[in-house]
């Protein structure tokens, strides 16, 4: 008797397992060998040899001598590596909250229907994001000039005193955190609107019942549940910005010159222009491969623990 699956018993065929799923992974697989996992194991071969300007053809295994130098307390590389490491986490914690905290400002206020034409004034906020990021840098880095910039003509007309923006090193902090919360914060702004826009409309008009004030609602309502939303926004941005090389290397060049140190790092060198400036100036490419390893695990490590303190890497509960 034939089973209902097959009632005309025509003939079984057996299954083979077949190889067309596999080979159409194929090219991104050699894409991430070549691209991704040949170079990290190659950086990580040299930074335990002494592969240098001095030592292109002959170099040899140093062992942990690459990490002994940058950690060591009194190792000639410390005092580059710990200031530099300290501006980098500064750097990247201060625009990853203050990046967060206006856009989601600005996406409460455009979010706001009484406001008329709000979705043009969306638009051009958007701006910002949608402009080549490396265009709107170098256009920053000349309206700072402190010569010929028009923010400082603006502050001279103004009878105000000029700022060094590019040269003094808390000024050249200061303008790359502006110049990245410009870049940044419409990106935030978009977040935090579909997080709102999904927010029920029959709760805030509860609050209002309740007799619930508009910074109440704000405070114990909105933040709250967007935040909730869009955290692992902020381990993202704070991942991000702790390798943001180009709004280093392009409106400040890692300057001003830092006073002491080995002239690797500049007042405004974050980890990855320092790897890159002991590549491509000092030729140490030894160092720079041991700095990038040390750099993967202490950005590993932060984005566990803002994964953690986020919440982000707790399963869902049913």
């Amino acid at each position: 008797m034939e089973s209902p699956a097959n009632p005309l018993g025509w003939p079984r065929r057996r299954r083979r397992l077949s190889v067309t799923p596999y080979l159409f992974i194929v090219p991104v697989l050699v894409t991430m060998a070549v691209l991704v996992v040949y170079p990290a194991f190659y950086t990580f071969y040299l930074s335990f040899t002494d592969y240098n300007l001095f030592h292109f053809n002959s170099y040899s295994l140093v062992g942990f001598k690459n990490y002994y130098d940058i950690l060591n307390p009194n190792g000639l590389f410390f005092e580059d590596f710990i200031p530099v490491f300290i501006w980098t986490t500064a750097f990247a914690l201060i625009t990853a909250v203050l990046n967060y905290i206006v856009g989601f400002l600005v996406a409460v206020v455009v979010n706001n229907p009484r406001i008329p034409e709000r979705a043009f004034y969306r638009m051009l906020l958007i701006f910002p994001y949608v402009m080549p990021a490396a265009v709107t840098i170098l256009i920053w880095q000349g309206m700072l000039n402190q010569s010929f910039g028009a923010i400082d003509a603006w502050l001279t007309s103004a009878h105000l005193p000029s700022i060094p923006w590019l040269t003094d090193p808390t000024g050249a902090r200061s303008a790359i955190i502006l110049v990245n919360l410009w870049l940044s914060f419409p990106f935030n702004m978009i977040l935090c609107l579909g997080a709102l826009q999904a927010l029920p409309a029959d709760m805030y008009e509860a609050a209002t019942v309740d007799g619930a004030s508009a910074f109440a609602k704000l405070r114990l309502l909105t933040l709250p549940l967007v935040f909730r939303i869009t955290s692992p926004q902020l381990v993202g941005a704070f991942s991000f910005n702790f390798m943001n090389f180009n709004i280093v290397y392009l409106l400040t060049t890692g300057g001003p010159p830092k006073v002491g140190g080995t002239g690797a790092a500049g007042s405004t060198d974050v980890l990855a222009s320092y790897v890159y400036n002991l590549t491509g100036t000092t030729h140490r490419y030894d160092l720079a491969a041991a700095v990038g390893i040390v750099i993967f695990v202490i950005q590993m490590i932060l984005a566990l623990i803002g994964f953690k303190v986020t919440g982000n890497l707790k399963g869902d509960k049913q």
